[in-house]
């Protein structure tokens, strides 16, 4: 879909250059104004290609300036806008009530926070939006595939234990929600009692580097193991994906944006989708 802009919240931290940039690519335009937190810089410059876009950043100091900012972008471009966050767990909730209230669109790749009340502000709005922990293609399916799994085979791991590790950069603050998502198909396949606090979460160097993490990617990587044993440890399990940089992240955020903007170019009446969703559609390059 031609004519899509895009308002980036998260700038000026390394997804929301990753997304802008994916964007970009796609012939997307990076609106001149984005979100960001408390204490970040004014302003920010996103390049791609021959392509440099210098871009106001408004934050949560004064009172009601990202609400204006956002109904100022809305009015000027429509549906064809569409708002990316990748901001941090705290900023879940409350900006996911600024789109609702501001009756944008958006892609929302941040985890944490409460998925319920995200998901209730969201469906009660009545915007349209991509809601998912993860935006890789291949992890997306290897998702959906535990899902199936789980659906047609309840039962099938019971008695298993599991062990979850995830590594992530320092700066991820919360637990991988796509560890989250694929402990919940696990748990549907009847293995032993697991809670999302037995996630093993790893974020120093030495423990990073002892799983296999390279040194070149400690500032960009998302890591995870699923090992699954067997009561009398005879039989052992292991599903792995392990990713270095964020570029795929990104690419799989484009995807979202541009099967939103045409969902709400249709006036679909479902509104609110999941990566899944757009693999199944056949929509994710």
């Amino acid at each position: 879909m031609a004519g899509i802009v895009i308002c980036v919240s998260g700038l000026p931290g390394a997804m929301g250059h990753e997304v802008s940039q994916a964007c970009l690519r796609r012939g997307m335009t990076l609106a001149p104004v984005g979100l960001t937190g408390p204490s970040m810089p004014g302003q920010c410059q996103v390049k791609e290609g021959d392509a440099v876009v210098d871009v106001t950043l408004v934050g949560p100091e004064t009172p009601g300036a990202q609400k204006q900012a956002l109904e100022e972008l809305r009015k000027q471009h429509g549906d064809r806008l569409v708002i990316i966050d990748f901001t941090h767990p705290t900023a879940v909730n409350p900006n996911s009530e600024l789109y609702a209230s501001a009756g944008v669109n958006f892609v929302f790749g941040t985890t944490g926070g409460d998925r319920d009340a995200l998901m209730k502000v969201t469906q009660d709005s009545g915007v349209y939006a991509v809601i998912a922990p993860n935006m890789g293609k291949q992890i997306v399916a290897l998702q959906a595939t535990m899902e199936r799994m789980a659906k047609d085979f309840p039962g099938a791991f019971s008695g298993y234990k599991l062990e979850v590790t995830e590594s992530h950069q320092k700066t991820k603050a919360d637990t991988s929600g796509t560890a989250k998502a694929m402990v919940g198909s696990f748990q549907q396949l009847g293995v032993e009692p697991f809670g999302h606090d037995q996630i093993h979460m790893l974020r120093d160097d030495a423990s990073q580097r002892a799983f296999g993490v390279p040194e070149e990617y400690s500032t960009g990587h998302a890591f995870h193991t699923y090992t699954l044993t067997s009561s009398d440890g005879s039989v052992q399990f292991q599903f792995k994906h392990n990713v270095c940089g964020r570029r795929t992240y990104g690419e799989g955020v484009a995807d979202a944006v541009q099967f939103i903007a045409r969902k709400a170019a249709e006036k679909s009446e479902k509104k609110v989708f999941n990566m899944i969703d757009i693999l199944e559609a056949g929509e994710m390059k």
